[in-house]
């Protein structure tokens, strides 16, 4: 397909379950206020876990959206996605027909699944033995579940796929949803990213690798991306969905346009299961084939909404990577972590971060970096600190970097017909 045959893709929808609030606008004015959604986890004891501490969506009601049954038969990350596409359909006032089911398509990421549901049936297993496993033990557990079973609860025929490349894979399903609407093989695209791991295994094994902040007295100061005083991420849980259509469908049938997406990048450092490569090369790479694909040079970019995890493995080295793929424009740019307020998502980040980076477009202004205090060594550009920005964002882009070397970031610009 040339360049003039490219479709263009805009943004008509949003739908969000968050540890700051369950729906968009819940959401982005947790954001712009600067709010923590981390506590202590009350999911389960975790007094005996070293980090105690989560970023848990709360008051979530599944009966809002699915039947008793349903609920019974769907893992947490699953009903999250699910509830999230609903809104994002509403909000894009996007009906799915008969006519029309075959050209909607859903592709929604998640990093782990539903490991929920396979702990507590692994305690089944081992306690009251193999005959009384569920039944809906496995489709609850497969990490394909949360795009499968929102086509069947919004009748979306078209292509469906599930990304699973740890924390990237919410923007990869972004990406891979912009490509096929961009090439013509859907309308339009249910995507984003799924996450629900605050469970006990799930916590024990990330604290194991010391990627957690263990700061568990303070925990609404506890995810701190940049700041020299950073102790490791906090696991959150969630939801992002946004809804892709071609501009000649959304156009067609009159929809609100909240921006355009119009670049996609995707690399591997091929370099380490868990750390970045020295330099950021991957993540730099990343960014360049982004600006690339958009046709957008470093000049125009206003704002990232970085991966900014709050350790000392990814905030440097993304910084350098933003640094060396923009150069003296990076310092320029605003560049914020919104998971200093919603922790990281997991899969499921690249989700709530491509809605935030979407709105930010959308109302020009720009989410903070909370607790950015002291920035640490190497870490000198402008983070946006503790306060949110008005700001003109005429292009923005967001970054997620993955476990295993996974790489992406998306670019989004401001809707000119």
């Amino acid at each position: 397909m040339t360049e003039l045959e490219k479709k263009r893709v805009v943004i008509t929808g949003m739908g969000a379950i968050t540890p700051l609030g369950n729906d968009l606008e819940a959401y982005w004015q947790g954001l712009m206020a600067g709010q923590s959604g981390i506590g202590p986890i009350t999911q389960f004891d975790a007094s005996q876990h070293t980090s105690r501490i989560a970023a848990e969506v709360k008051g979530f009601d599944p009966l809002q959206y699915l039947d008793r049954k349903d609920v019974k038969r769907m893992d947490r990350f699953a009903q999250f996605a699910v509830a999230a596409s609903q809104q994002a359909l509403a909000d894009a006032q996007l009906q799915i027909t008969d006519l029309n089911a075959e050209q909607v398509g859903v592709m929604i990421g998640t990093g782990v699944g539903g490991i929920r549901v396979m702990e507590e049936q692994q305690e089944v297993y081992l306690t009251r033995g193999p005959s009384r496993c569920s039944p809906f033990m496995v489709p609850m557990m497969i990490a394909n579940m949360a795009a499968g079973l929102t086509a069947i609860h919004t009748g979306a025929k078209g292509p469906n796929s599930s990304p699973v490349t740890a924390c990237a894979a919410g923007s990869n399903a972004i990406g891979d949803a912009f490509r096929l609407v961009q090439q013509g093989y859907a309308q339009a695209m249910i995507c984003g990213g799924t996450e629900a791991a605050v469970t006990p295994l799930a916590v024990a094994g990330f604290a194991s690798a010391r990627a957690l902040s263990t700061r568990n007295d303070d925990p609404q100061r506890a995810s701190r991306p940049f700041d020299r005083d950073r102790d490791g991420f906090v696991i959150g849980e969630g939801c992002g969905i946004l809804i892709l259509e071609s501009l000649e469908h959304a156009l067609s049938r009159g929809a609100k346009i909240y921006g355009e997406m119009v670049g996609y990048g995707m690399t591997c450092d091929a370099y380490h299961m868990t750390a970045p490569v020295p330099g950021g090369t991957g993540a730099m790479r990343c960014i360049q084939l982004a600006l690339k694909d958009a046709g957008i040079t470093p000049e125009q970019v206003t704002y990232i909404n970085a991966h900014g995890t709050s350790t000392g493995a990814n905030d440097p080295t993304e910084t350098q990577a933003i640094k060396t793929a923009l150069g003296e424009s990076a310092y320029k740019i605003a560049v914020s972590s919104t998971k200093s307020m919603t922790g990281h998502l997991l899969g499921g980040s690249g989700g709530i971060e491509g809605v935030a980076t979407a709105l930010s477009v959308a109302r020009d202004r720009v989410p903070p970096t909370i607790n950015l205090d002291n920035p640490d060594e190497g870490c000198d550009l402008d983070y946006v600190p503790n306060q949110s920005r008005d700001l003109s964002v005429e292009v923005a882009l967001s970054n997620s970097f993955g476990f295993g070397g996974h790489n992406v970031t998306l670019v989004f610009r401001k809707y000119r017909s």
